[in-house]
């Protein structure tokens, strides 16, 4: 009888101790409680990255400087055999560099966590980890967002909720340049975009318009990148770029002079969005009567969760809404685009400007955003 017992005791113990749930005992107060653990097959989160240097197809010129390359690193967590993918873009203007973004992977340890689903948590400690590093950040996040919707089957906007039918036709940003350098590359894309983005900010501004005016009728929106400095010449500026055909006005002056900005607005027949006054959600109340909208981008909000979460904010605030992105592969790109059915306008060419591509995801049909029904945020490697 003695054996019997003993036997179905390691029977049983064997079989707690090869499930995925098991019992602990821990000493509480003056007694000893059972709690469920999990003390075998516990599954946890790699996290793993690699630099890699996007090569734009053109020299990208903006009021402040030109590059023909844009550092990033490309990130992977892995989870019971699947993988989500991430990006961090490091324009130079984001303070951010292949070094710092390395350093601040290196901190982040996603294995203590066994549930990729508790993104609020996990997203929380990786945030808490260091001030600044949003693009870095935004990388973890993006990866964390395209493992759980893997996960769970679907992609993120669906599981938001949007409609993909909704999606808005893309700006294709051309960089300041001469007048036959903009000329050919308007014509270069002719018949592919509904909307173009021309970067203005420098004293050829009506030279740019007037070149592209000549070989095309299509909407403009501009974006000056901060670079009036004068109301009234901004406000002027304004008034002629609607007479051109331009649509929305982004950042038309410097972040540093927020009260003339909320000047030029009050005034603006077109509506003036922020961007580099913009980074985080809780610059997005501050900004409301400073801007008419938002300009939200992953690598500055730090990814996919504060971005839903500032959109959210803003439209509750009566404020339009831009989804932005840097120079970025279709990793970054179709993870901003998952926000695109909710916004007012969108700026997801980045992947477009690039010759190294890694992935297909978002696509543009006859210039407006098309969402694959891929998992996570919509891709596939190469």
């Amino acid at each position: 009888m003695e054996k019997g017992r003993r036997d179905f005791i390691k029977t049983s113990a064997l079989a707690l101790a090869g499930s995925a749930a098991a019992v602990q005992f821990i000493q509480a107060g003056n007694g000893i409680q059972c709690v469920p653990a999990l003390i075998q097959n516990k599954k946890n989160m790699k996290l793993s990255f690699r630099p890699y240097n996007l090569q734009l197809k053109h020299v990208f010129t903006v009021a402040s400087y030109s590059r023909t390359t844009t550092p990033g690193v490309q990130v992977e967590v892995t989870y019971e055999g699947v993988t989500g993918y991430g990006e961090a873009s490091m324009p130079p203007y984001l303070g951010e560099s292949v070094e710092s973004v390395v350093a601040f992977l290196s901190k982040v340890n996603l294995s203590q966590f066994a549930d990729p689903f508790q993104l609020e948590d996990i997203l929380l400690y990786v945030d808490g980890l260091a001030p600044g590093n949003t693009a870095a950040k935004a990388s973890v996040d993006i990866a964390l967002h395209d493992l759980v919707g893997k996960l769970l089957g679907a992609p993120w906007y669906k599981i938001w909720g949007l409609n993909r039918d909704k999606t808005p036709s893309t700006t294709f940003t051309i960089g300041i340049d001469t007048e036959e350098v903009v000329k050919e590359k308007t014509r270069e894309v002719a018949g592919q975009f509904n909307i173009l983005k021309v970067k203005l900010g420098k004293d050829n501004d009506k030279e740019m318009i007037r070149a592209i005016r000549s070989v095309s009728n299509l909407p403009i929106a501009i974006d000056a990148n901060q670079g009036w400095k004068d109301r009234a010449h901004a406000l002027d500026m304004i008034h002629w770029l609607r007479e051109q055909g331009c649509v929305m006005v982004e950042q038309p002056m410097p972040k540093e002079q927020l009260d003339d900005i909320a000047w030029v607005t009050a005034q603006s027949p077109l509506p003036v969005f922020a961007d580099e006054s913009l980074q985080r959600l809780a610059d997005v109340e501050r900004l409301k009567g400073a801007f008419s909208g938002i300009n939200i981008k992953l690598m500055k909000c730090t990814g996919m969760r504060e971005a839903w979460k500032m959109l959210t904010l803003g439209r509750s605030l009566g404020m339009k809404v831009m989804i932005g992105c840097m120079t970025e592969t279709s990793c970054a790109v179709s993870a901003a685009a998952q926000l695109s059915p909710a916004v007012d306008f969108a700026d997801l060419d980045g992947n477009l400007l690039i010759s190294n591509d890694l992935f297909r995801g978002m696509q543009v049909v006859k210039g407006k955003i098309t969402l694959t029904d891929l998992p996570g945020i919509g891709i596939e490697k190469i």
